[in-house]
C-alpha cells in the first residue's frame, strides 16, 4: 500500500503551526478538515495536475477549496514557519554543515505569465521564473528566492544570504549563515565578496574569463541536486499559477518535505 501522503510524523509537524479557525456562528457548510485539505496541496505539489483536476475521491474538497486554503496558510506564514522549525530540528540532530553553503539556480517556464516572470534568455524569451535557492554542505535549502527568468543570478546571492532563518535547535545563540559559500561564474562579483567578508563570509565564487577547471564543483553539485530534488515535485517544474504567492509557497513546501525526509532518513 502506498504511504499516505500526510503522514502520521508530518502531520505532527504541520498541525501545531495552523492557525485555530473560529467556526462561525451563522451555520452554513462545516470547514473541511485541515489534514485533508494539505493531503489535496502536496497532491497537486507532487502530481502537477490543474487545481479543478483534484480527484473528489480523496474526500480533499474541491481543488479551489485546496487553493484557497494554501493562500490562508501562506498568508499566516505556515510555510516559512513549517520550514524554519524542520531547520532547527536538523541543527538540533547535527545534520546541518554550516562549514559552507552553495548557491544556484534554476529558470522554469511560466504559463500565461504573471508575478515575478521575465523573459527566458534561455528559452527564446518566453515567460519564466528563478529558482534561486541556498543549501548547506550536504544539500539541505536554507533559503530561497523567486524571481523574473532574466534576472541575474548575482542579485539574488545577498538575499538568499540574509534570508537565512535564525536556525535553533542548541543551546547558545541561534546560527544564521555558513562560514563559507561557494557558487558558479554568475555569481563573480568583487563588491558581493566584500559584503560576503562583512557577513564573516568567505567566498568561493568562480571568476569569469577563466579556463574551466576551478575545482569549486566538488562542492558545488549539491545545490544543483537539491533543485533536482525541487522539480521532482511536478508543479514545480512548469509554473501554472499567475499569483507568484502561491508558486512560491509551493517552492517553500516542496523544501520542507526534503528537509523532512533528511530527518527522517536520520532516525530510520
Amino acid at each position: 500500500m502506498a504511504e499516505p501522503l500526510v503522514s502520521d510524523e508530518l502531520w505532527a509537524v504541520v498541525e501545531p503551526l495552523i492557525p485555530k479557525h473560529v467556526a462561525s456562528q451563522k451555520g452554513g457548510r462545516p470547514r473541511l478538515d485541515d489534514r485533508k485539505v494539505l493531503t489535496g496541496i502536496l497532491f497537486i505539489l507532487r502530481s502537477g495536475i490543474p487545481w479543478e483536476m483534484l480527484p473528489q475521491e480523496m474526500g480533499c474538497g474541491s481543488g479551489m477549496s485546496c487553493w484557497r486554503r494554501l493562500m490562508e496558510w501562506q498568508e499566516a506564514g505556515v510555510w516559512d514557519n513549517l520550514h524554519h522549525e524542520l531547520l532547527n530540528r536538523l541543527r538540533a540532530a547535527d545534520l546541518i554543515d554550516w562549514s559552507r553553503a552553495t548557491v544556484d539556480s534554476s529558470s522554469v517556464r511560466a504559463v500565461g505569465g504573471g508575478e515575478k516572470t521575465g523573459p527566458n534568455p534561455t528559452d527564446r524569451r518566453k515567460p519564466g521564473s528563478k529558482h534561486h535557492i541556498l543549501t548547506d554542505a550536504n544539500g539541505i535549502p536554507l533559503s530561497d528566492t523567486l524571481t523574473g527568468a532574466n534576472r541575474h543570478d548575482v542579485t539574488q546571492l545577498l538575499p538568499l544570504i540574509d534570508g537565512i532563518p535564525p536556525v535553533g535547535g542548541k543551546p547558545g545563540h541561534p546560527k544564521n549563515h555558513p562560514d563559507e559559500v561557494y557558487a558558479d561564474r554568475a555569481y563573480d562579483s568583487e563588491p558581493h565578496r566584500k559584503e560576503l567578508r562583512k557577513r564573516g563570509i568567505e567566498p568561493h565564487l568562480a571568476k569569469r574569463n577563466q579556463e574551466h577547471g576551478s575545482g569549486l564543483g566538488i562542492f558545488r553539485w549539491v545545490s544543483e541536486r537539491t533543485l533536482a530534488w525541487l522539480h521532482n515535485f511536478r508543479r514545480l517544474r512548469i509554473r501554472f499559477d499567475r499569483d507568484d504567492e502561491i508558486h512560491h509557497a509551493f517552492l517553500k513546501i516542496a523544501e520542507s518535505i526534503i528537509c523532512f525526509r533528511m530527518l527522517q532518513t536520520r532516525f530510520c
